[in-house]
């Protein structure tokens, strides 16, 4: 038996295997999600999110100092308000929940980049990412309100805004107002490949959003679609977006590699809530090492071509590899 070739050499010892590493993990590549909600002194943990919280204003900015002593640069906030109407009109409020919460993170936690989920589902009674009529999502009334929320957001401080409504022509619409508005140094990074996934429950509790009635399917994509995805991801790039996000991840990594061959874009993809509570569920069970299981998910993601990644598990993991 010749064997010239022994790839075994280059696996013998963990410091063989870190020098040809080809795909490697660092606190820079992360966006730590999290949910604000109103109150003070809030910490209250989402029971399908072991781990998670709604944080009151108060505790998200303690939350993002310990993302930021972590070596995490990038926080991304959801609204929790308490009040809720058929219209969103909490989105947009001057002095809204998510607003608020961008002022203060931006003024106690100096360097962190601050992104601003842009959807109305948190915020309108009947959970939908847009206005309701005769039982249909409008497009473009729902479009100019978000283009409203996006500017209240970026005069907030927002650092990025990140529209996640799947409304057709929702980027160009939202960076049009920002320009418009002197805030054509705020990027976009757009939500351009949302399916309507399964993956999304334990979302919906964090953030009251479940629909009320139907759901999703008539403005989120077809898990079964892989063309289509390069379809919206183009769109949005034409129309202005500075980076591209695809959702959910580990189910769609095929879509996160056609997505960054094609386009030059930054790209972001979301470990989504149900991800994170499968992982920690079978955990809780003993089932699988969590930490392995966890590097192993974000490594895949990263190696598919993502350039940044939304996690839950951001803080833990990047303590871990510090």
């Amino acid at each position: 038996m010749n064997l010239t070739n022994r790839p075994r050499r280059l696996r013998r010892t963990e410091s063989i295997r870190a020098l040809v590493r080809e795909t490697s993990l660092a606190p820079d590549d992360f966006v730590y999600p999290l949910f604000v909600c109103e109150g003070e002194g809030v910490r209250r943990e989402i029971s399908s999110m072991p781990g998670v919280y709604n944080f009151s204003i108060d505790q998200v900015v303690r939350e993002a100092v310990s993302a930021r002593d972590a070596g995490i640069r990038s926080v991304i906030l959801f609204g929790v308000p308490d009040t809720k109407d058929p219209v969103g009109s909490g989105a947009c409020a001057e002095d809204g929940i998510t607003q608020r919460a961008i002022r203060a993170v931006k003024r106690e936690v100096p360097g962190m980049l601050v992104m601003a989920d842009n959807c109305l589902c948190e915020y309108t009674d009947h959970g939908h990412c847009g206005l309701i009529e005769h039982g249909e999502v409008l497009n473009d009334p729902s479009v100019e309100l978000l283009a409203r929320t996006a500017v209240s957001q970026a005069e907030a401080g927002a650092d990025v805004i990140a529209p996640s409504n799947m409304m057709d022509g929702f980027v160009e619409a939202i960076r049009r107002a920002l320009d418009q508005s002197g805030f054509d140094h705020v990027a976009i990074m757009s939500y351009a490949v949302k399916y309507a996934s399964g993956f999304y429950g334990p979302f919906r509790e964090a953030a009251g959003s479940t629909p009320q009635f139907g759901d999703r399917r008539g403005y989120q994509m077809d898990p079964a679609n892989s063309r289509e995805a390069l379809r919206e991801a183009r769109l949005d790039v034409e129309q202005g977006a500075d980076i591209l996000m695809v959702k959910p991840a580990l189910a769609y990594l095929d879509i996160i590699r056609a997505v960054r061959e094609r386009f030059d874009a930054p790209l972001a993809a979301y470990q989504v809530s149900g991800e994170y509570s499968m992982i920690k569920a079978a955990a809780l069970k003993g089932w699988i090492d969590e930490e392995r299981i966890v590097l192993e998910t974000l490594t895949a993601i990263k190696r598919a071509g993502a350039d940044m990644i939304l996690t839950y598990f951001a803080r833990d993991v990047s303590r871990r590899l510090a």
